[in-house]
């Protein structure tokens, strides 16, 4: 199952510039994941500074 990130984000940016699929986008509103390109890594999670990526 792909991670996503929860209503909690911040949008610091932190998981976009971390994820090396390529996966996340976002604003300035927040930052989403792409489950068709997420790998599973857990980079975003490891990074986020408030834990608002989480698997599945």
């Amino acid at each position: 199952m792909a991670f996503t990130i929860s209503e909690e984000c911040t949008a610091c940016g932190e998981c976009a510039g971390n994820c090396p699929a390529g996966a996340i986008a976002g604003d300035k509103k927040g930052y989403a994941i792409d489950a068709e390109k997420c790998t599973e890594c857990g980079a975003c999670a490891e990074i986020c500074p408030i834990s608002a990526a989480k698997k599945c």
